[in-house]
């Protein structure tokens, strides 16, 4: 057993090497070598497809590295999956689409708006995910 004063110096080291610890983590963390954002690439036009999703509440039914509805597929790495042609006849066209029974509505995007859209999904497909960039969604799989 521990006497009172072993206790606090225990504990007060204790939290003493922990704050270190976080402190340490969180400098590191934030060291430019280690930043994985792909910042440097942002483009008018990956924010411009950006402006595009979230206005469109696109989140409500897709997800993007996991956030979002799973209503429909998920979304990161779709440019690797489907390619950008299949992406903007998606987007552009003028009747809805529903693969599977799924329906998505027809924006009927213009070629700058489908191609702000492909910026954007190009962008988020090279953010670094530390390995995590298998399938989050069953929805997202080849077969759909």
């Amino acid at each position: 057993m521990l006497s009172k004063s072993q206790a606090r110096a225990f504990f007060l080291g204790g939290t003493l090497v922990t704050f270190l610890i976080f402190i340490g983590l969180t400098i590191y963390s934030f060291m430019p070598r280690n930043d994985q954002t792909n910042y440097s690439k942002i483009t008018k036009e990956v924010v411009r497809g950006k402006e595009i999703w979230e206005t469109n509440n696109c989140m409500g039914c897709h997800t993007i590295m996991g956030e979002g509805g799973y209503y429909a597929p998920e979304l990161t790495k779709v440019m690797d999956r489907r390619g950008e042609g299949y992406i903007k006849a998606v987007l552009m066209s003028p009747v809805p689409w529903a693969p599977n029974g799924r329906k998505m509505v027809a924006y009927k995007m213009n070629e700058a708006d489908a191609n702000a859209m492909v910026a954007y999904f190009q962008w988020i497909g090279k953010l670094d995910l530390n390995g995590f960039d298998r399938i989050v969604s069953p929805l997202a799989k080849e077969n759909n």
